[in-house]
């Protein structure tokens, strides 16, 4: 038997014992607790089951050392996982038995790294932190939701791409509604099969998703469901805005389209100086002879009149021959002052006398005093030039084309109007009139750069430009250029 100053001693050696010791039951009941809980006294624990006290587990711990002992009568130590990471598995740490004769009346479990937990703790609570800092500070909009759809994470970036405030998605917006008509149950068998990514991942996939103001924005998604073993808890996706991309790309394409047009311009320029260089000569020739004879020769008025229509036929082809040059002529895209009315006239100079316009009336309605725009005129011959070709070609050569010019009332701004009476524009192809190759026209027939040349143009010359059906028949297109500020005096289009 120990005296009293020794069970004394051992009282006290076990108050302060800085471990965790209890001693329970077989049924895993607290008998004796020396816990230093803070704000807890060790008679609390009294009656209370140990793994619900200190895990808050309907079950006892897997991995637990008095379980061990109960099963093998013996002293049990049992160690901390080894990556130290799932706090509700880890056991208590050694246990053994007291003995009441040949019978096990209880067990005695002993913490001794109480320490290293708190640690644990402390780590993954840092590092919950920097993961959380992690996502809310992507650069790629990032949302997580339960599986009814609930807003777990909504970061940011994700808030500038969508519009939402961070608070409104968290509380208010369910996954589904970014998503439109069926695209997120579509999402969603995608991400449960194999052919994606793998089951459960979804990689670079192209999808539209909706706004706070209802418009589509184009994302490129990767997304993943999330599994507590085999059932499904969340999903998370990774939401990369392709606005700025896509723009990047139809920049690119027009400046392509443009360049395209310009070489295509230039090779016509080559051809058209070759030509009225072999059309001068013999013009040159049929002007003097022709002149010579009604000089030399006493004719009859008949035949006076005659060569008289011949100079003005000749006369005619030098001016056409100048013009076709003018127009063809390569600049450094000098933006001068120009008279428009006068760029319209010289382009219908060139193209009313040809063979598809022999059937189309003509009616041009050209403001006076109209002020000049800022443009580089041969960029505005071209643009003139494949709209006027467009209605014709769209009346197939009988119609009724109309060319107005006027002021924009209260802005300083000058209004073309250019119309036909064709049979108007598709309304399914209207909204990619202007795109670069889009053309409905049959194979060989056309390239689709003319009009998409016209809307670079405009744009060009900090313009405005818009295609519409006319009320009963035909299609109007319709161009505001700014007018050239600060002119001094008349300017001659080059």
């Amino acid at each position: 038997m120990r005296s009293e100053k020794e069970m004394e001693y051992l009282l006290k050696a076990i108050d302060a014992f800085r471990r965790r010791m209890i001693v329970v039951s077989p049924q895993f009941e607290i008998l004796a607790a020396n816990c230093h809980l803070e704000g807890v006294e060790n008679s609390d624990l009294l009656g209370k089951l140990c793994h619900r006290v200190f895990y808050d587990r309907e079950e006892p711990c897997e991995n637990c050392a008095v379980e061990e002992v109960i099963q093998h009568g013996r002293p049990a130590l049992r160690p901390k996982p080894v990556d130290g990471s799932d706090l509700e598995k880890m056991p208590c740490f050694y246990a053994y038995p007291i003995h009441a004769g040949e019978e096990v009346e209880a067990f005695v479990s002993m913490d001794f790294d109480l320490p290293t937990r708190g640690g644990i703790e402390a780590k993954m609570q840092s590092t919950n932190v920097l993961l959380r800092n992690l996502i809310l500070s992507a650069i790629d909009g990032v949302i997580a939701a339960d599986m009814r759809g609930k807003i777990l994470i909504f970061n940011v970036m994700a808030a500038e791409i969508f519009g939402y405030t961070v608070e409104e998605a968290l509380n208010s917006l369910n996954i589904k509604d970014i998503y439109p008509d069926n695209t997120a149950h579509d999402i969603m068998q995608k991400l449960r099969s194999d052919d994606c990514g793998g089951r459960g991942k979804l990689r670079s996939y192209k999808v539209d998703v909706l706004g706070k103001n209802g418009k589509p924005i184009p994302i490129n998604l990767n997304a993943a469901i999330v599994y507590e073993g085999e059932r499904e808890v969340a999903t998370i996706g990774f939401f990369h805005d392709m606005r700025e991309i896509l723009q990047m790309k139809e920049k690119l394409e027009k400046t392509r389209v443009q360049l395209l047009q310009a070489e295509k311009m230039a090779s016509l320029g080559k051809l058209a100086a070759g030509v009225a260089h072999q059309l001068n000569n013999p013009l040159g020739g049929i002007t003097l002879f022709t002149k010579l004879v009604m000089e030399d020769y006493d004719l009859e008025e008949g035949a006076q009149e005659d060569l008289n229509r011949v100079l003005r036929d000749a006369k005619r082809c030098k001016d056409t021959v100048k013009e076709l040059l003018e127009f063809t002529r390569q600049t450094r895209h000098l933006m001068q002052p120009h008279d428009i009315n006068r760029a319209i006239t010289r382009t219908l100079f060139l193209l009313e006398n040809q063979t598809l316009f022999q059937n189309i009336q003509i009616e041009k309605k050209l403001a006076d005093d109209l002020p000049r725009v800022q443009g580089d005129i041969q960029q505005l011959y071209h643009m003139l030039m494949n709209i006027i070709l467009n209605a014709a070609q769209a009346m197939e050569g009988n119609g009724k084309l109309k060319i107005e010019t006027g002021p924009v009332p209260g802005l300083d701004r000058v209004l073309i109007t250019i119309s036909d009476t064709g049979p108007g524009i598709p309304a399914d192809i209207l909204p990619h009139i202007f795109d670069p190759f889009y053309t409905t026209k049959e194979e060989g027939k056309g390239t689709g750069l003319g009009l998409s040349l016209v809307y670079g143009i405009v744009e060009n010359h900090n313009g405005w430009i818009k295609a519409k059906n006319r009320k009963g028949r035909g299609a109007a297109f319709i161009i505001e250029l700014p007018i050239a500020q600060g002119i001094d005096g008349e300017n001659e289009s080059g």
